[in-house]
This record gives structure tokens, sequence and C-alpha cells, in this order.
């Protein structure tokens, strides 16, 4: 082991990684640079924005401001894994027929943040994905598609 480097061993999308890690390291940096799981953006580096949110055992967090020692043993999903065989998650599905996708930049932790919300809230009102997104900009200003979007989603859900 290199000097320096702190083991640590976390599940990403399903798949058991036993990783060393540079101790000031982020989560998100070590996604993207030792994983490869680009998806999740560094934006604000604060917090602020919501651009690299992921769920973390079950918990929609900002992967910037944890650092990957202390995810040692956790349970992780990007948005890379949310499509199963190569399908889009019918939420994925909705941001695209809903318009939601406009640069980019900010959907992927815009997703992450809405399917923390469906977990726990199946059928949200306006209020609540508003609410729900509430830790998340958009610099394109797509927020009302977004919110259609999410709820094209829970409709979706509750027809199926």
């Amino acid at each position: 082991m290199e000097k320096n480097l702190i083991p640590i061993s976390i599940t990403v999308n399903g798949r058991r990684v036993e990783l060393e890690v540079q101790p000031q390291h982020t989560l998100l940096k070590v996604l993207q640079n030792q994983l490869d799981l680009i998806g999740s953006k560094e934006c604000c580096g604060e917090g602020e924005c919501g651009a690299c949110t992921i769920l973390a055992n079950g918990r929609a967090i900002n992967s910037c401001l944890v650092l990957a020692v202390e995810a040692d043993g956790w349970e992780i999903v990007t948005i890379e894994g949310l499509a199963e065989d190569e399908r889009l998650d019918p939420l994925q599905e909705a941001f695209l027929k809903a318009g939601a996708v406009q640069c980019g930049y900010c959907i992927p932790g815009m997703v992450m943040s809405a399917k923390y919300l469906l977990m726990k809230n199946p059928h949200p009102s306006e209020d609540e994905v508003r609410q729900g997104l509430a830790g998340n900009l958009c610099r394109c200003a797509g927020y009302n598609r977004i919110i259609a979007a999410v709820q094209l989603a829970a409709s979706e859900k509750e027809a199926a």
C-alpha cells in the first residue's frame, strides 16, 4: 500500500469494490477518478448546487461534501446505476419525455434527488416536488419541465 492511502470497501451500483484512497479525497472525486463514474458533477464543491447528488445507504447526499474514507462500508447508487439491462430508469425516461434535459450538467443530481423523493413519497404534490428538489440548482432555469418530469414519473408508476 502506497504511503498515506487508506483502504475502503464500498458497494457501488450493486458491485462491491475495494479501493485505496487519499484521506483528503472526496467521495465524488473517487467515484469520478478511480471508478470512472462521471455522471455526478462537481460544480460548487460546497454542497449548494446538488450536481453531485448520489444515493448513499438509501439517502440522497452531496458527494462533494463526504470524504471517501467516511464511505467505507456504504452502499452507493450513482446516476449510472439507475439503468438496468441497458434500459433507462422510468424516472430518466420521464425526464426525456418531459423535455427536462437541457445542458445536462445538473440533471444527474436532479434525477438522483427526485429518485430519493419518489422512494420516500411515491405520489408527491407539485409543492412536495419543489421542496424535494430545493437542494438542486439548474442554471438553465428548466425547473417547470423538471417538476413535470418528476410528476410524470410518479403518475406512470401509479398507472403501472
